[in-house]
């Protein structure tokens, strides 16, 4: 039996407008967190940080649907909580180093890492474990969209709690309009939309002046139910990972997973 979809949600604290997704497709009784099927056995040798470790035959596995927060490099300094995150990681692992994968519809990323969903040995879904004790934030990145109500759950269940990443200051939204130029990485920003444009390859979505949200054509087809046209003068909530180009900063949103209307 098909889902209905989810149109409007209210929490004790405020009442938003979410997305008119179909996120639950697991069958009723069903446990939407668990593999529907398992397709490589593997065994962990290290781990890098919260969502990444190394198979013992050498390659990188990226873990799907999560970012936790990154650990100190080229000098750069760690962002609060990462090395929590990793800990945590390698302790779920710590008796657990055979992993049970389910592959991603994509499966590498950019930098020829292995993308998949990983299961303990009693079924448990890793990413949803870390994502409900506040580890990280669940990303939604086409194709790999499996498990999306799951993660959804799992997050919004930590962040109501205020645990994890949910209970730090530098983890929280920040109002497009106070960033400084030099912000870079993932985060998640709020602003009302002033303008929307139009270019060959993507929609844009303005928060003022200084901030543009851009949403690729090729992944218009997951907009659907909320077209981005229909967001002017909304106040939104969007999560990546911000560049900055042509004197602007900017952020890119693949999947609705990654927005939500604040009014």
């Amino acid at each position: 039996m098909p889902c209905q979809p989810l149109v409007k949600r209210t929490l004790p604290a405020a009442s938003f407008f979410y997305l008119g997704l179909c996120l639950l497709a697991s069958p009723v009784g069903a446990d939407p967190c668990r593999s529907d099927r398992i397709d490589e056995s593997v065994r962990i040798s290290r781990v890098f940080d919260g969502d990444t470790v190394r198979l013992q035959d050498g390659r990188h596995l990226r873990l799907i649907a999560i970012n936790t927060p990154e650990l100190a490099r080229d000098e750069r300094p760690a962002e609060p909580l990462a090395e929590a995150a990793r800990q945590r990681l390698r302790a779920l692992l710590a008796n657990n180093s055979q992993l049970q994968l389910r592959y991603g519809a994509e499966r590498h990323d950019r930098y020829g890492r292995l993308l998949a969903h990983a299961f303990l040995a009693d079924g448990r879904n890793l990413t949803a474990l870390l994502l409900g004790e506040g580890r990280g934030s669940q990303i939604a990145i086409p194709p790999n969209l499996w498990g999306l109500g799951c993660y959804h759950r799992a997050e919004q269940a930590a962040r109501a709690a205020g645990r994890g990443i949910w209970s730090h200051p530098w983890h929280q939204p920040r109002p497009a309009e106070s960033l400084a130029t030099s912000t870079r990485g993932f985060h998640l920003v709020t602003g009302r939309v002033t303008r929307i444009g139009q270019s060959q390859s993507a929609v844009w979505l303005n928060l003022g002046e200084g901030f543009a949200v851009r949403i690729a054509r090729d992944d218009l087809e997951h907009f659907k139910k909320i077209p981005p046209q229909t967001l002017l003068n909304r106040k939104i909530e969007v999560r990546g990972w911000i560049y900055r180009r042509n004197r602007q900063l900017r952020l890119t949103l693949h999947h609705p997973a990654g927005l939500r209307i604040l009014d």
